[in-house]
């Protein structure tokens, strides 16, 4: 998921320097047959870096590099970026594998024909892990890597879609007005998904004490008209399973015709290795696809995610290209065409370099982190609202005691803490719920106990500061940053479309917490 942009101006781009009258004030230009002494001192460390438009002559190698990456020292440091399920470690040997993959175009099979062996590999690998039915050739699974969930979902959709059209044609009913059925804590994909393939929406919505979708209620919104429903293993507000179990058994006991596309964007490397009895998967007869993001907990680096169906009754032969590419023949079902192919290589490095025993005690590990974190949390005042135990994904959704009555909100919190260096989240519940206000710390593979022990230090420490300040200043200092934020953040946001009113965000206010 990208941001627009808008195309600065030629008058924005020629109004000059940052600081007022610095513009008047005239350097010596270096000569370019020159001497460079260092990056510092050649004259584009005299020079602003081209923004708005492509320089007409080189820079060298060594200054342009050294140029961007002191650009991007102002980002955050991943390590710290406690909002992201996105994987920021993996060892030195799969990054040098991946790495040597750059130049490799993934859809290129006839001049790459053992990396497509490897998406083989780990489709095979991935629909095992979820229990894909494997007894029988008339039933076989299939699946394909993605960019990320986002993708998988799309595609998830529009099978689902081409399938509920394709029986209503033969029946010759009406498919006119297709909707889905989801929770109303879903990822903004999937709200995409359904604006733009023109699926109507039905929610369940989330309430002040229930943050996962309701088996009863997302049953009952089911009609002739459902191409299916969303469940999701790991919610990105509160990280709970949703009970796929109970959807699946309330079908079948009313005989509803109805598939379940579950999305374990981040659960479905978690679940299998924590919670191995938990049926969520294939073996639920009515679910028929499930995504899942190996740059989560797959542990790769950003993006790859997959998607696997469980027999080809339910991907419609009509949404698939066999296409003769290069000269290879293949059969293609895909937003996007080129991609690389590192972030493959990676996901099998992972899957053979750690087996199940490795994912297992990665996953165990991450969980017991969780809970020391929350311990530790829950004894500092907050409520803790995630499940614990490994019975949800391994972070901590939290929130301050209204109780208490503090004279600062969650919001503040994450703002001091950002001061550290840390990036915890604030944020609002989804809509029907969304007076909570919470926060989110996701304990990823490389946030080990001992860095678990600092940033419960950095909060104790954050709390005992806005304790000691006044409300005036703390909100004077939120508004400042605020301010500050916002200057960053209109950059990112086309101001033609800042307004709109057709997703929850815009009907509700609803807030989508990083994933």
């Amino acid at each position: 998921m990208v941001h627009l942009t808008s195309v600065i101006s030629d008058a924005a781009a020629k109004r000059g320097s940052v600081v007022e009258g610095m513009e008047n004030i005239k350097f010596e230009e270096p000569s370019e047959d020159d001497v460079i002494a260092s990056v510092y001192g050649s004259r584009f460390a005299a020079q602003e870096l081209p923004q708005t438009e492509m320089p007409e002559s080189e820079m060298p190698k060594e200054i342009a590099y050294r140029l961007i990456r002191d650009e991007l020292t102002l980002d955050g440091n991943p390590t710290l970026n406690l909002a992201s399920f996105v994987t920021t470690y993996m060892e030195e040997e799969v990054e040098k594998l991946m790495a040597e993959a750059l130049p490799k175009n993934f859809i290129d099979y006839e001049e790459y024909p053992q990396t497509a062996e490897i998406q083989n590999r780990c489709v095979s690998m991935i629909a095992r892990l979820f229990n894909a039915p494997t007894h029988s050739e008339e039933e076989n699974a299939m699946g394909t890597s993605t960019v990320g969930s986002s993708e998988a979902i799309m595609l998830g959709v529009l099978a689902m879609k081409r399938r509920w059209q394709n029986k209503r044609k033969a029946e010759g009913k009406d498919y006119s007005k297709p909707n889905i059925v989801m929770n109303s804590a879903v990822q903004v994909v999937w709200e995409k998904a359904a604006r733009y393939f023109d699926v109507e929406e039905r929610y369940s919505y989330c309430t002040e004490d229930r943050y996962v979708i309701d088996p009863d209620e997302a049953v009952e919104l089911v009609d002739e008209n459902t191409i299916g429903i969303c469940a999701i293993i790991g919610t990105t507000y509160t990280g709970e399973y949703e009970d796929v179990k109970a959807i699946n058994d309330l079908l079948v006991k009313k005989s509803i015709d109805c598939p379940i596309h579950v999305d374990a964007a981040s659960g479905g490397f978690v679940a299998p290795f924590v919670l191995p009895d938990l049926q969520w998967d294939f073996r639920l007869e009515k679910v028929i696809s499930i995504n899942v993001s190996g740059h989560k907990y797959g542990l790769v680096y950003p993006g790859v995610g997959w998607i696997v169906w469980r027999s080809q009754e339910y991907l419609p032969k009509d949404l698939v290209f066999n296409i003769n590419y290069l000269g290879a023949d293949q059969a293609s079902f895909t937003l996007n065409f080129s991609k690389g192919a590192s972030q493959i290589i990676g996901q099998y490095y992972q899957m053979i370099r750690l087996g199940k025993r490795g994912y297992r005690s990665i996953m165990t590990n991450l969980t017991r982190t969780a809970d020391y974190l929350a311990a530790n949390l829950k004894q500092l005042g907050f409520l803790i609202m995630s499940k614990g135990g490994g019975q949800g994904l391994p972070l901590v959704a939290f929130r301050l005691d209204p109780k208490n009555k503090h004279h600062y909100d969650e919001f503040a919190l994450a703002h001091h803490l950002r001061e550290r260096g840390w990036v915890v989240p604030a944020y609002t519940m989804a809509p029907h719920s969304e007076s909570l206000k919470l926060m989110r710390v996701v304990v990823r593979e490389d946030f080990s106990r001992s860095r678990c022990d600092t940033l419960v230090k950095d909060f104790k420490l954050a709390l005992q500061t806005l304790n000691e300040m006044d409300k005036k200043t703390i909100d004077d200092h939120t508004e400042h940053l605020k301010k500050t934020s916002a200057t960053h953040k209109k950059k990112n946001s086309h101001p033609h479309y800042r307004n709109e009113e057709h997703s929850l965000q815009g009907k509700h206010g609803k807030s989508h917490p990083v994933c």
